[in-house]
């Protein structure tokens, strides 16, 4: 949806704030959605400027939001940095967020893969191979797939 008629910065803020209101955008998303509306305003970039000194919107609160979701969601590390670089976070604020985050990735994998497939082993090479694809799916590497389909031995 095109707007007509002059664009203001108030105007340009406006929008912007009412974007802000249902959840956290990245600069990049509030950007590109800005964008398109004004179709490609020479003010926006402006606008943005002043909404971050405001501290009304920042890529780390937003990037903090997006792994707690996505961690809550089960899923792993790759499958977070794949998304979140189609938000326009760089990588080192994920590394940082992370590590302030603490995620245990194996047990994360794991509660993943009982949830989908329960407690029981695979029974055959297609059902471990089933439930490897839908791990990587997911995000998680090698290492912690191989935890999480791991058979507790029990005494």
């Amino acid at each position: 949806m095109k707007d007509i008629g002059v664009i203001t910065p108030a105007k340009l803020r406006n929008a912007a704030m009412d974007l802000l209101t249902g959840r956290e955008f990245s600069r990049a998303e509030l950007r590109s959605k800005l964008s398109k509306r004004f179709e490609n305003h020479s003010g926006i970039d402006d606008v943005l400027d002043q909404l971050c000194d405001d501290g009304l919107q920042s890529d780390s609160r937003f990037t903090n939001a997006f792994v707690r979701s996505r961690v809550s969601r089960g899923q792993g590390l790759a499958r977070i940095r794949m998304d979140i670089r189609e938000k326009g976070i760089d990588q080192e604020l994920l590394t940082r967020i992370l590590s302030e985050q603490e995620v245990d990735w194996f047990e994360l994998a794991r509660d993943v893969a009982r949830r989908k497939f329960g407690n029981e082993e695979a029974k055959d090479q297609k059902a471990k191979a089933k439930r490897v694809r839908f791990l990587q799916y997911r995000g998680f590497n090698f290492d912690q797939i191989k935890y999480a389909l791991a058979v507790e031995v029990t005494d």
